[in-house]
């Protein structure tokens, strides 16, 4: 039964990562209605496994796009590449920040359900503000990378905040080009998903929750967050860039307010 409940909470995480409405948040909404209930620190970890799996299934579908910029590194000029991975760099700062000061709090926020319900609503509005503002097609400057940067870490410390939402949200209230703001958001955050997955297992302190965590559906919530984000990515950030931003806070908003009559009616 446990490892069913993963694997749906897996789809729900290959689904929704790429759409601006919180991955983190419908993980924490899809545990409490399925009761798929752990400890605060492995509630942690199952999140970033899933969103490792997810994360290998950006790597897939952007390997041309990693490809030319790793190319772009190499030559050891001041190219588009160069650029584009210094913005990325700049953009990873608060969010580092954040993992390396903050990791008790995240423990603790993502177990807390009408957290999550308000910070949808949080997200429906910046959504909103987002969906009325102008795109002027201009490219993400520096100092766009670091304003960016400060709301994916945002988004990283309380779960219910969408981090593409927030990201690409961000960037086009900023006036920056909607597509490569898509495209900046979803590339942005594979560094981060990377090194706090590999940092959860090198970490000394959760080696005991790691050995207590049932490896099973640990294995297939990641197999099925992989594969449905697999799928799901490439149409999905098409229609990101294509669809307007309201329909996405109508949501959050219907979602986020359901959740809080929830937590108080339980």
């Amino acid at each position: 039964m446990e490892v069913i409940k993963a694997i749906i909470v897996g789809i729900v995480q290959g689904l929704t990562e790429f759409l601006p409405v919180s991955s983190s948040g419908h993980i924490v909404i899809a545990q409490e209605i399925l009761g798929l209930k752990y400890e605060e620190d492995q509630n942690l970890m199952f999140a970033i496994i899933l969103h490792f799996a997810t994360a290998l299934s950006t790597i897939v579908v952007f390997r041309k796009d990693i490809l030319e910029i790793i190319k772009g590194l190499f030559q050891f000029k001041w190219n588009e590449q160069t650029q584009f991975s210094l913005k990325i760099i700049l953009s990873m700062i608060p969010a580092v920040i954040v993992g390396l000061f903050l990791k008790d709090t995240l423990e603790e926020l993502f177990s807390n359900l009408r957290l999550v319900g308000f910070m949808l609503l949080i997200t429906a509005t910046l959504l909103y503000i987002a969906d009325k503002a102008k795109s002027t097609g201009k490219d993400i400057s520096y100092k766009d990378s670091i304003i960016i940067g400060l709301a994916q870490a945002v988004a990283a410390l309380l779960p219910g905040i969408s981090r593409s939402g927030s990201t690409i949200s961000t960037s086009i209230i900023l006036s920056d080009d909607k597509a490569k703001a898509a495209r900046f958001s979803f590339l942005m955050v594979l560094p981060l998903i990377i090194g706090a997955a590999a940092k959860e297992y090198l970490d000394a302190s959760k080696a005991e929750a790691a050995l207590t965590f049932d490896i099973l559906p640990l294995a297939c919530g990641f197999l099925a967050a992989f594969i449905s984000g697999l799928f799901a990515c490439k149409w999905m950030i098409e229609f990101v860039k294509k669809a307007k931003l309201k329909y996405f806070s109508i949501y959050c908003s219907i979602v986020g307010v359901f959740v809080i009559l929830y937590t108080f009616l339980k």
